[in-house]
């Protein structure tokens, strides 16, 4: 699933490509139709992103809200517009620019209210400069629940997806299933920075990279063949049996609340 710094690209990208014009909006696939014709033809004010949703606010205070889930997409082109392929939910056509969007788990028009009210569900985002750590850490501090269940609740911190979890987990040599209550407040504020800059980075580059200078490279010899580890830019994530970059213990997998859990034993050992 998309994580927020991807969202938080697309926002900036359909800022500079459509933002400030009147844009055609349809629905080839039909399943969006009611709604794009509220927004049809109307300018596009401002492009707005929190955590794994986005928002295009339109004239009269309608906002088109999607959430890509799993297997949402968009694609963005130039030149002649041409038929749609596959199942495109939504297309967006601007005076330079047209964009299809392929299978949301939410697309739809809402007002002002209604937005509100998704964002009012959703944890602070710490790619926005209005995020509020404080609310995660009344949260987290509290909680009996494990920090890879929290880290991964939307509602606790927004933004932040299984790959950004694993990543940020071990680089701070966190057991994932140490309560929340347990994590204390310093620790607790590392963590926050280090989602900010990694989200921030991962923004910048347009990809996830979270391993730091000193754990680049594998640490073969010249002449023997590179693990399948080699060239990655995460410490555990997917890298089950790999070694850790770290210490060289295999990286471990478990399920954990339906989604896979990557951690190093050694390196996040409970203390």
């Amino acid at each position: 699933m998309p994580e927020g710094h991807t969202i938080r690209r697309l926002a900036r990208t359909h800022t500079r490509r459509f933002v400030g014009h009147e844009v055609a909006v349809s629905s080839p696939q039909g399943r969006f139709s009611r709604d794009a014709e509220l927004v049809d033809g109307r300018e596009l004010r401002a492009v707005d992103a929190h955590g794994k949703h986005l928002f295009h606010v339109y004239a009269d205070d309608l906002v088109v809200h999607v959430h890509l889930g799993l297997y949402g997409k968009f694609t963005m082109h130039t030149g002649d517009v041409t038929p749609p392929r596959g199942q495109v939910r939504m297309r967006l056509v601007g005076p330079t620019h047209w964009a299809d969007l392929r299978g949301p788990i939410a697309c739809e028009v809402l007002t002002e209210g209604e937005v509100d009210g998704v964002r009012a569900r959703l944890g602070p985002d710490p790619l926005r400069d209005d995020a509020d750590p404080e609310a995660a850490w009344r949260r987290i501090g509290r909680s009996k629940a494990p920090l890879a269940t929290l880290l991964m609740d939307q509602s606790v911190i927004a933004g932040v997806g299984n790959v950004y979890r694993a990543e940020v987990l071990f680089r701070h040599g966190l057991d994932p299933l140490l309560p929340g209550r347990e994590l204390g407040r310093e620790r607790f504020d590392a963590v926050w920075a280090d989602l900010a800059d990694l989200l921030a980075d991962g923004v910048r580059r347009g990809a996830i990279d979270t391993v730091r200078p000193v754990h680049r490279g594998c640490g073969h010899a010249p002449d023997e063949p590179h693990g399948r580890g080699c060239g990655r830019e995460v410490y555990v994530y997917r890298r089950t049996g790999e070694p850790c970059r770290v210490c060289g213990t295999e990286v471990s997998r478990r399920t954990h609340a339906a989604r896979n859990l990557f951690w190093c034993a050694t390196c996040q050992a409970a203390t």
